[in-house]
């Protein structure tokens, strides 16, 4: 489907029941997202992301953790919104240039932190097998100090990032100007 299909939304513009979500999308971050604008087209696939991504946000990961699973997501997905997006927040939360860039190469060198390769190894893993990663990938998940609870959050990570990644290339979603300086 041409990328055309989808028309960068205003609250005018949009369906009337995405408006509400939209203007809360644009208080918190100052502007409306030209991802938001697009996905706007399906009301319910953009409270759902925005949701189920506010759920992840509050899991037991830390934050650093949900970020390296996400970039993961972005990379793989080749989603260059979600990638600077991400990058911003990586930045935002002083994570080492070195950790950033890795993340940001589609094919990941290892990363510099082994805790934080052990969250990118699982999140690959758990794609890679439909969930059903063997005992030993997740023992050493577990050896990093990570719990069965989070093991099912990067299940929940995956789906939401799979929302927005795949809806972000569907709609052919473009960067914003605010989000250039992490392109």
């Amino acid at each position: 489907m041409p990328a055309s299909a989808f028309p960068d939304h205003t609250l005018e513009s949009a369906p009337a029941a995405a408006r509400r979500t939209m203007e809360a999308v644009t208080t918190k971050q100052g502007y409306l997202p030209a991802a938001v604008a697009r996905l706007a087209a399906s009301p319910e696939l953009l409270d759902g992301f925005l949701k189920i991504s506010a759920i992840f946000e509050s899991s037991t990961l830390d934050p650093l953790s949900r970020e390296v699973l996400i970039m993961t997501m972005a990379t793989r997905n080749d989603c260059h919104v979600c990638v600077a997006m991400h990058t911003a927040k990586l930045t935002a939360l002083g994570a080492d240039p070195e950790l950033i860039a890795a993340l940001r190469e589609p094919e990941a060198r290892t990363l510099p932190d082994e805790r934080l390769e052990s969250v990118r190894q699982f999140t690959l893993s758990a794609i890679a097998t439909s969930g059903a990663v063997d005992d030993k990938t997740l023992q050493a998940f577990l050896a990093h100090g990570y719990t069965a609870r989070n093991a099912l959050e990067v299940v929940l990570g995956i789906g939401a990032y799979t929302i927005s990644t795949l809806g972000n290339r569907m709609t052919g979603a473009p960067l914003d100007p605010q989000m250039a300086a992490f392109a």
